[in-house]
């Protein structure tokens, strides 16, 4: 299920492959992991709590 999903790199990162930062995946919720380590640890948030920590950050 989480291979299936689009995932975008943060702009943080250089624009490069090699680039250190996370990748986020909208959809139904919101999927966070570490770019270097995409078969890792994945943080789920629901849309409204994304939104919510989005306006904040």
């Amino acid at each position: 299920m989480i291979q299936d999903r689009s995932w975008r790199k943060s702009s943080y990162s250089n624009g490069t492959p090699e680039g250190d930062c996370v990748e986020v995946s909208l959809s139904h919720d919101a999927l966070v992991r570490d770019s270097k380590n995409q078969a890792g640890e994945v943080l789920e948030f629901s849309t409204s709590a994304w939104r919510s920590f989005v306006a904040t950050v």
